[in-house]
């Protein structure tokens, strides 16, 4: 390939990439809104002049903790994309931290899942004594243990 397109094609490959990592501010509470149903949040929407007055009173996009009538509900408002107020209890913001916490554990575990297989590879000269060693251990070294052991 020539250097001149392979440069052209590096940098299309690049600007595809970069496109489809891009996610906009609403793209984000979107799909932020999506887990809180699915985690049972109510979606009360600000249908009325006087409901969205007091919709845009509250801090938008941030968790509010309130309790009434010794009950602690959490409420989640949005006059930007949607226009309404999300409002679950102790459970349902339960099952909403649990799911966001799954999901950021996915990403960080795909981000060191490869398995790679390649017989050509030679780990030898990147790892000394690769044999004896197991990489959990660390710099560990058993026979330091004394002749009693564990």
């Amino acid at each position: 390939m020539k250097p001149d397109l392979l440069g052209k094609t590096l940098l299309a490959m690049c600007g595809a990439c970069a496109l489809s990592a891009c996610e906009t501010p609403s793209d984000r509470i979107a799909t932020r809104e999506d887990h809180l149903a699915a985690a049972g949040f109510a979606f009360k929407p600000a249908d009325t002049p006087s409901l969205q007055a007091m919709l845009n009173r509250l801090p938008q996009h941030q968790f509010l903790r309130r309790v009434h009538d010794g009950k602690t509900f959490y409420v989640y408002a949005d006059e930007t994309v949607c226009g309404c107020l999300y409002v679950g209890d102790e459970f349902a913001f339960y099952r909403y931290r649990q799911s966001r916490q799954q999901d950021a554990y996915q990403r960080t575990s795909q981000l060191g899942a490869l398995n790679y297989q390649d017989n050509t590879w030679s780990w030898g000269p990147w790892m000394p004594g690769w044999n004896g060693w197991n990489p959990a251990w660390g710099n560990w070294d058993p026979g330091m243990m004394g002749p009693v052991g564990w």
